[in-house]
């Protein structure tokens, strides 16, 4: 993502129905998968738990791309690290 155009929103609904509005702060390429860094948009920013980052990876499902927790704690500390490097490098920019 690039910080020129501005942030990236969208919206999610869970299986309940529930629509969430997110800021995507970055996207990596893994393994041949994509994953997302995502915060929900209307977080304030005194409130840690708002600024928490989650990561969410894209799956195809019946033909249609789903976004889905990372359920294999390797795979998500692999990424969790690999997208707090892409974050951290992008401050230094």
């Amino acid at each position: 993502m690039d910080d020129m155009f501005g942030s990236d929103f969208m919206t999610i609904v869970d299986e309940d129905g529930t629509e969430y509005e997110l800021e995507v702060l970055t996207t990596i390429e893994y393994n041949g998968c994509s994953y997302l860094a995502v915060i929900p948009a209307d977080g304030e920013e005194n409130d840690p738990e708002d600024l928490e980052v989650s990561i969410l990876k894209s799956v195809e499902e019946d033909g249609e791309s789903i976004l889905c927790a990372i359920e294999d704690e390797t795979e998500l500390e692999t990424v969790y690290s690999l997208i707090m490097d892409q974050l951290y490098a992008q401050e230094e920019d």
